[in-house]
């Protein structure tokens, strides 16, 4: 049975007494409603506030992530943040490849594939993002997209590394936009991808890949969007950094 999985990722925001105030709301409120037990939950908050996560939810429910990892192990890349950096502080997944990263800071298919295996080889679950712009879907090349993000990256992972990865789709107009996917078409590229990966990797292996959407996703529309048969839960950006919607989100991941 595939892992359910809802992850916030809270981008470039929150103060550290908002951080800390955020994740003690979080927390309180899966106590009080009872965290869904078939679903993960994450929270990714900017890296100096790992250790602040960490420690909040050590004996929680809650697992924390990195919003970012470097593709090197350690030297002389100022500003960088290392995968034994972040195992060191029991950190369990990272996202690589969201859009904003490929879009603002150029990073290109070689470096994500780098960054997935300096992660795995230490451990630590990538969270592997695709997804199109309004312009591919428009002109109908989104699955063409997809599907080159894919090979050109994770899937040259053998079979082993790759069962460990997590995919999150998300629409890049769909991001930030209010404008989310609607199930039918959440479905249809998240159909996609499991048969993609099934002619790589073989039935088991797309049987039990978890695929996440994120784009938009919010309390109101995440049960018909994670009702969805191959949609396994969502990544989840604006909504949750309110700590009743992102509880609310988790929930209907568990309906």
């Amino acid at each position: 049975m595939r892992t359910k999985i809802v992850a916030g990722n809270w981008k470039m925001n929150k103060t550290f007494e908002e951080a800390d105030t955020l994740i003690y709301d979080i927390l309180d409120l899966l106590e009080e409603r009872g965290k869904p037990e078939e679903v993960d939950v994450i929270i990714c908050p900017p890296f100096i506030y790992l250790e602040l996560a960490g420690d909040i939810t050590e004996d929680s429910p809650v697992f924390v992530g990195a919003q970012n990892v470097s593709e090197y192990e350690s030297g002389a890349y100022t500003g960088e943040i290392s995968a034994p950096m972040l195992r060191s502080m029991h950190i369990d997944f990272a996202i690589i490849g969201h859009s904003e990263r490929r879009k603002y800071f150029s990073e290109t298919d070689d470096e994500l594939l780098a960054k997935a295996k300096t992660a795995l080889k230490h451990d630590i679950a990538p969270i592997f993002c695709c997804g199109e712009l309004l312009e591919e879907r428009e002109a109908g090349k989104h699955f063409k997209i997809v599907k080159q993000q894919l090979e050109q990256t994770i899937f040259k992972l053998d079979a082993e590394d790759f069962a460990r990865v997590i995919i999150a789709y998300e629409p890049v107009w769909a991001i930030g936009t209010g404008v989310n996917a609607t199930s039918e078409q959440a479905q249809e590229m998240h159909f996609y991808i499991r048969e993609l990966v099934w002619q790589k990797y073989g039935a088991e292996v797309a049987a039990e890949i978890t695929i996440l959407y994120g784009g938009s996703c919010n309390a109101k529309n995440a049960k018909e969007l994670f009702s969805m048969p191959d949609v396994d839960g969502g990544l989840i950006g604006g909504a949750s950094l309110k700590a009743e919607e992102f509880v609310q989100i988790i929930l209907a991941a568990g309906e």
